[in-house]
C-alpha cells in the first residue's frame, strides 16, 4: 500500500540533485513534474480507499509496484526528450507504412 513513496522519493533525488549540480534544464524539470504527478496520483489513490498509510501484508510486492511506477515515468519521459531522435531513427516507417507520417 505504499506504492506511491518510490516515485515520490525518485522526484524528491531528482530535485536534490538538480539543486546540487545547479541545473535548472527543462528535462530535469519535466521528469521532477511527472514524478511528482505519479507520486500525488498514488497517494490521492490511497486516500481515497482509505489505506494511506497501511502496509499491506506484502511489503515487496507494494515496493516493486512503485518501482514499476517509477520504472514508466522515466521510461515516459524517455521518449518524451527523445521523440524527434527516436522518429529520425524511424523514418522508415513513414515511407513504407504511414504510420509516423505528420
Amino acid at each position: 500500500m505504499v506504492c506511491y513513496a518510490i516515485p515520490l522519493a525518485a522526484g524528491l533525488v531528482n530535485a536534490v540533485r538538480r539543486k546540487t549540480l545547479h541545473k535548472e534544464d527543462k528535462e530535469g524539470f519535466w521528469l521532477n513534474l511527472m514524478f511528482a504527478g505519479a507520486g500525488v496520483f498514488g497517494v490521492v489513490d490511497h486516500m481515497w480507499n482509505g489505506q494511506l498509510f497501511m502496509v499491506g501484508p506484502n511489503l515487496v510486492s507494494d515496493l516493486m509496484l512503485g518501482a514499476t511506477i517509477t520504472t514508466g515515468v522515466l521510461a515516459s519521459w524517455g521518449v518524451i526528450i527523445n521523440k524527434e531522435l527516436i522518429t529520425q531513427k524511424l523514418g522508415f516507417f513513414s515511407r513504407k507504412t504511414g504510420i509516423l507520417s505528420q
